[in-house]
Protein backbone atom coordinates (compact mmCIF):
# COMPACT_ATOMS: atom_id res chain seq x y z
CA UNK A 1 0.00 0.00 0.00
CA UNK A 2 1.30 2.96 -0.88
CA UNK A 3 0.98 6.39 1.08
CA UNK A 4 1.79 9.26 -0.51
CA UNK A 5 1.50 13.14 0.86
CA UNK A 6 2.93 15.17 -1.90
CA UNK A 7 1.20 16.22 -5.12
CA UNK A 8 3.98 15.67 -7.68
CA UNK A 9 4.33 12.25 -6.68
CA UNK A 10 0.45 11.47 -6.75
CA UNK A 11 0.35 12.55 -9.90
CA UNK A 12 3.05 10.61 -11.51
CA UNK A 13 1.66 7.49 -9.75
CA UNK A 14 -1.74 8.35 -11.07
CA UNK A 15 -0.60 8.88 -14.71
CA UNK A 16 1.94 5.41 -14.85
CA UNK A 17 -1.89 4.07 -13.86
CA UNK A 18 -3.43 5.86 -16.62
CA UNK A 19 -0.89 4.65 -19.44
CA UNK A 20 -1.59 1.40 -18.36
CA UNK A 21 -5.53 1.71 -18.68
CA UNK A 22 -6.29 0.17 -15.16
CA UNK A 23 -9.75 1.58 -13.92
CA UNK A 24 -9.22 3.97 -10.54
CA UNK A 25 -11.91 4.19 -7.44
CA UNK A 26 -11.67 7.16 -4.99
CA UNK A 27 -13.19 7.07 -1.75
CA UNK A 28 -12.75 10.36 -0.20
CA UNK A 29 -12.75 10.56 3.48
CA UNK A 30 -11.21 12.55 6.64
CA UNK A 31 -9.95 9.46 8.23
CA UNK A 32 -11.09 8.26 11.77
CA UNK A 33 -12.38 5.51 9.28
CA UNK A 34 -15.00 3.19 10.97
CA UNK A 35 -17.26 0.21 9.74
CA UNK A 36 -19.57 2.26 7.73
CA UNK A 37 -16.09 4.37 6.22
CA UNK A 38 -14.82 0.72 5.02
CA UNK A 39 -18.28 -0.65 3.30
CA UNK A 40 -17.40 2.31 0.95
CA UNK A 41 -13.79 1.32 0.48
CA UNK A 42 -14.95 -2.77 0.29
CA UNK A 43 -17.18 -2.18 -2.56
CA UNK A 44 -14.59 0.18 -4.83
CA UNK A 45 -12.22 -2.63 -4.00
CA UNK A 46 -14.81 -4.83 -6.08
CA UNK A 47 -14.85 -2.75 -8.98
CA UNK A 48 -11.63 -1.52 -9.91
CA UNK A 49 -8.07 -2.32 -10.53
CA UNK A 50 -6.55 0.76 -8.57
CA UNK A 51 -8.16 1.39 -5.02
CA UNK A 52 -7.59 5.27 -3.86
CA UNK A 53 -8.63 6.70 -0.62
CA UNK A 54 -8.01 10.03 0.01
CA UNK A 55 -8.07 11.08 4.26
CA UNK A 56 -7.48 15.03 4.48
CA UNK A 57 -9.58 17.08 7.26
CA UNK A 58 -10.47 19.91 4.70
CA UNK A 59 -10.31 23.12 6.94
CA UNK A 60 -12.33 25.46 3.75
CA UNK A 61 -15.90 23.09 5.23
CA UNK A 62 -15.53 24.06 8.57
CA UNK A 63 -17.63 26.51 9.70
CA UNK A 64 -16.14 26.27 13.64
CA UNK A 65 -12.37 26.41 14.25
CA UNK A 66 -12.92 24.32 17.43
CA UNK A 67 -15.18 21.59 15.75
CA UNK A 68 -12.04 21.46 12.92
CA UNK A 69 -9.39 21.03 15.50
CA UNK A 70 -10.75 18.53 18.14
CA UNK A 71 -11.94 16.39 14.33
CA UNK A 72 -10.89 12.94 15.83
CA UNK A 73 -8.09 11.99 13.86
CA UNK A 74 -6.71 7.85 13.97
CA UNK A 75 -4.09 8.21 11.01
CA UNK A 76 -1.90 4.84 12.44
CA UNK A 77 -5.06 3.09 12.77
CA UNK A 78 -6.43 4.32 9.88
CA UNK A 79 -3.83 2.76 7.35
CA UNK A 80 -3.73 -0.89 9.67
CA UNK A 81 -7.14 -0.73 8.47
CA UNK A 82 -6.87 0.03 4.71
CA UNK A 83 -3.64 -1.99 4.64
CA UNK A 84 -5.78 -4.93 5.51
CA UNK A 85 -8.92 -4.22 2.71
CA UNK A 86 -6.12 -3.79 0.11
CA UNK A 87 -6.40 -0.03 -0.44
CA UNK A 88 -3.38 0.29 -3.34
CA UNK A 89 -2.75 4.22 -2.69
CA UNK A 90 -3.36 6.44 0.32
CA UNK A 91 -3.01 10.06 -0.33
CA UNK A 92 -2.66 11.89 2.89
CA UNK A 93 -1.33 15.84 2.05
CA UNK A 94 -1.35 18.33 4.33
CA UNK A 95 -3.67 21.64 4.29
CA UNK A 96 -0.41 23.30 2.89
CA UNK A 97 -0.31 20.70 0.29
CA UNK A 98 -3.61 21.60 -1.17
CA UNK A 99 -4.35 25.20 -0.33
CA UNK A 100 -0.54 26.54 -0.67
CA UNK A 101 -2.00 30.06 -1.16
CA UNK A 102 -4.17 29.92 1.54
CA UNK A 103 -8.07 29.62 1.87
CA UNK A 104 -8.82 33.00 1.70
CA UNK A 105 -6.78 32.92 -1.63
CA UNK A 106 -8.56 29.91 -2.99
CA UNK A 107 -10.23 29.38 -6.13
CA UNK A 108 -13.79 27.49 -4.55
CA UNK A 109 -16.41 25.40 -6.39
CA UNK A 110 -19.69 26.39 -5.73
CA UNK A 111 -23.02 24.28 -6.91
CA UNK A 112 -25.87 26.95 -6.50
CA UNK A 113 -29.35 26.03 -5.12
CA UNK A 114 -28.46 22.25 -4.26
CA UNK A 115 -26.28 24.26 -1.76
CA UNK A 116 -28.53 26.28 -0.34
CA UNK A 117 -31.84 24.32 0.13
CA UNK A 118 -32.53 22.66 3.59
CA UNK A 119 -30.54 25.95 5.37
CA UNK A 120 -31.13 24.45 8.66
CA UNK A 121 -29.10 21.73 7.86
CA UNK A 122 -26.02 22.96 6.42
CA UNK A 123 -24.68 26.30 5.76
CA UNK A 124 -24.03 26.97 1.96
CA UNK A 125 -20.17 27.75 2.82
CA UNK A 126 -19.79 23.78 4.02
CA UNK A 127 -21.01 22.59 0.50
CA UNK A 128 -18.76 25.13 -1.27
CA UNK A 129 -15.76 23.40 0.85
CA UNK A 130 -17.02 20.17 0.27
CA UNK A 131 -17.36 20.63 -3.47
CA UNK A 132 -14.02 22.28 -3.69
CA UNK A 133 -11.76 19.51 -2.59
CA UNK A 134 -13.99 16.74 -4.40
CA UNK A 135 -13.56 19.00 -7.90
CA UNK A 136 -9.37 19.10 -6.99
CA UNK A 137 -9.26 15.62 -5.14
CA UNK A 138 -11.25 14.29 -9.13
CA UNK A 139 -8.92 16.31 -10.87
CA UNK A 140 -5.66 15.03 -9.14
CA UNK A 141 -6.53 11.38 -9.39
CA UNK A 142 -9.17 10.88 -11.92
CA UNK A 143 -10.93 7.93 -11.07
CA UNK A 144 -13.51 6.45 -13.50
CA UNK A 145 -15.84 5.91 -10.11
CA UNK A 146 -16.11 7.16 -6.53
CA UNK A 147 -18.21 6.29 -3.90
CA UNK A 148 -19.50 8.17 -1.40
CA UNK A 149 -21.86 7.32 1.65
CA UNK A 150 -26.02 7.88 1.80
CA UNK A 151 -25.69 9.45 5.30
CA UNK A 152 -24.75 12.52 4.03
CA UNK A 153 -27.92 12.49 1.63
CA UNK A 154 -27.33 16.41 0.84
CA UNK A 155 -24.03 15.89 -0.12
CA UNK A 156 -24.47 12.84 -2.19
CA UNK A 157 -26.98 15.22 -4.20
CA UNK A 158 -24.60 18.39 -4.62
CA UNK A 159 -21.71 16.05 -5.96
CA UNK A 160 -23.85 14.35 -8.23
CA UNK A 161 -25.03 18.11 -9.68
CA UNK A 162 -21.44 19.00 -9.76
CA UNK A 163 -20.41 15.79 -12.25
CA UNK A 164 -22.85 16.79 -14.65
CA UNK A 165 -22.27 20.97 -14.80
CA UNK A 166 -18.25 20.31 -14.53
CA UNK A 167 -18.28 17.36 -17.55
CA UNK A 168 -16.49 14.84 -15.07
CA UNK A 169 -16.67 11.53 -16.45
CA UNK A 170 -16.78 10.03 -13.12
CA UNK A 171 -19.28 7.57 -12.01
CA UNK A 172 -20.48 8.39 -8.45
CA UNK A 173 -22.07 5.51 -6.63
CA UNK A 174 -23.82 5.77 -3.03
CA UNK A 175 -23.78 3.20 -0.51
CA UNK A 176 -26.50 2.86 2.14
CA UNK A 177 -25.55 3.91 5.99
CA UNK A 178 -24.25 1.27 7.81
CA UNK A 179 -25.45 1.06 11.64
CA UNK A 180 -24.85 -0.12 15.17
CA UNK A 181 -27.24 -2.73 16.38
CA UNK A 182 -29.45 -0.54 17.78
CA UNK A 183 -30.09 1.44 14.60
CA UNK A 184 -27.08 4.63 15.02
CA UNK A 185 -25.86 5.60 11.97
CA UNK A 186 -21.98 4.94 12.09
CA UNK A 187 -20.06 7.94 12.49
CA UNK A 188 -16.88 9.82 13.29
CA UNK A 189 -18.44 11.60 15.66
CA UNK A 190 -19.70 9.12 17.76
CA UNK A 191 -16.65 8.85 19.58
CA UNK A 192 -17.68 11.89 21.28
CA UNK A 193 -20.52 10.24 22.96
CA UNK A 194 -20.64 9.28 26.65
CA UNK A 195 -22.85 5.48 26.91
CA UNK A 196 -25.80 7.81 28.31
CA UNK A 197 -25.31 9.97 24.85
CA UNK A 198 -24.97 7.20 22.78
CA UNK A 199 -27.67 5.64 24.04
CA UNK A 200 -29.86 8.55 23.66
CA UNK A 201 -28.73 8.93 20.16
CA UNK A 202 -30.66 5.61 18.98
CA UNK A 203 -33.64 7.80 19.01
CA UNK A 204 -32.55 9.59 16.20
CA UNK A 205 -33.62 6.74 13.90
CA UNK A 206 -36.34 5.97 15.86
CA UNK A 207 -37.99 8.89 15.13
CA UNK A 208 -36.91 9.14 11.48
CA UNK A 209 -38.89 5.92 11.10
CA UNK A 210 -41.49 7.39 13.06
CA UNK A 211 -41.41 10.33 10.05
CA UNK A 212 -41.51 7.92 7.38
CA UNK A 213 -44.71 5.38 8.42
CA UNK A 214 -46.82 8.48 8.62
CA UNK A 215 -45.65 9.68 5.03
CA UNK A 216 -46.39 5.93 3.58
CA UNK A 217 -49.94 5.99 6.09
CA UNK A 218 -50.65 9.84 4.56
CA UNK A 219 -51.94 10.19 8.63
CA UNK A 220 -50.60 13.97 8.75
CA UNK A 221 -49.10 16.72 6.77
CA UNK A 222 -45.50 17.35 6.10
CA UNK A 223 -45.98 20.59 8.74
CA UNK A 224 -47.43 18.35 11.32
CA UNK A 225 -45.00 15.15 10.88
CA UNK A 226 -42.52 17.91 11.32
CA UNK A 227 -43.69 19.69 14.32
CA UNK A 228 -44.65 16.09 15.93
CA UNK A 229 -40.95 15.20 15.42
CA UNK A 230 -38.97 18.17 16.50
CA UNK A 231 -41.42 17.63 20.09
CA UNK A 232 -40.41 13.94 20.34
CA UNK A 233 -36.66 14.67 19.58
CA UNK A 234 -36.78 17.60 22.40
CA UNK A 235 -38.58 14.70 24.54
CA UNK A 236 -35.83 11.77 23.90
CA UNK A 237 -33.08 14.46 24.94
CA UNK A 238 -32.13 15.58 21.80
CA UNK A 239 -32.11 19.29 20.22
CA UNK A 240 -33.24 19.48 16.54
CA UNK A 241 -31.05 20.69 14.40
CA UNK A 242 -32.66 20.39 10.88
CA UNK A 243 -35.31 18.53 10.30
CA UNK A 244 -36.24 18.22 6.26
CA UNK A 245 -38.57 16.04 4.37
CA UNK A 246 -37.88 16.83 0.69
CA UNK A 247 -38.27 15.18 -2.57
CA UNK A 248 -35.55 12.58 -3.08
CA UNK A 249 -33.91 14.48 -6.62
CA UNK A 250 -35.01 17.87 -6.60
CA UNK A 251 -34.43 18.13 -2.41
CA UNK A 252 -37.11 21.04 -2.74
CA UNK A 253 -40.45 20.27 -1.60
CA UNK A 254 -42.79 17.06 -2.04
CA UNK A 255 -45.16 17.44 -4.78
CA UNK A 256 -48.00 15.33 -6.44
CA UNK A 257 -44.54 14.31 -8.97
CA UNK A 258 -42.26 13.20 -6.18
CA UNK A 259 -41.77 9.31 -6.68
CA UNK A 260 -39.37 8.85 -3.61
CA UNK A 261 -39.35 11.41 -0.36
CA UNK A 262 -35.95 11.56 1.51
CA UNK A 263 -35.99 12.42 5.32
CA UNK A 264 -33.02 14.48 6.39
CA UNK A 265 -32.50 14.74 10.29
CA UNK A 266 -30.07 16.77 12.41
CA UNK A 267 -29.78 16.64 15.98
CA UNK A 268 -27.14 17.83 18.87
CA UNK A 269 -26.63 15.70 22.19
CA UNK A 270 -24.51 17.86 24.11
CA UNK A 271 -21.75 19.29 21.76
CA UNK A 272 -22.10 16.75 19.73
CA UNK A 273 -24.12 17.38 16.10
CA UNK A 274 -25.52 13.78 14.51
CA UNK A 275 -27.19 13.60 11.32
CA UNK A 276 -29.13 10.72 9.63
CA UNK A 277 -30.63 10.19 6.56
CA UNK A 278 -33.75 7.88 5.10
CA UNK A 279 -35.43 7.47 1.57
CA UNK A 280 -39.11 6.36 1.74
CA UNK A 281 -40.89 5.14 -1.57
CA UNK A 282 -44.22 7.38 -1.64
Amino acid sequence: MLIIKKLPKLKYIIKEFHKKNKSIALVPTMGNLHDGHLKLVSEARKNSDILVVSIFINPMQFSDNNDLLTYPRTLNEDYKKLKKHHVDLVFVPKSTEIYPNGLKNQTYVNVPILSSFLKDMYCPIHFQGVTTIVSKLFNLIQPNMAYFGEKDFQQLVIIRKMIIDMNFSIDVIGIPTVRNKDGLALSSRNIHLNPQELKLATNLNKIMNYIAYQLVNKKLNINQITTQAKEMLLNKGLKPDGLAICDEITLDKLTIQSRNAAILIAAKIGNTRLIDYQKVIL
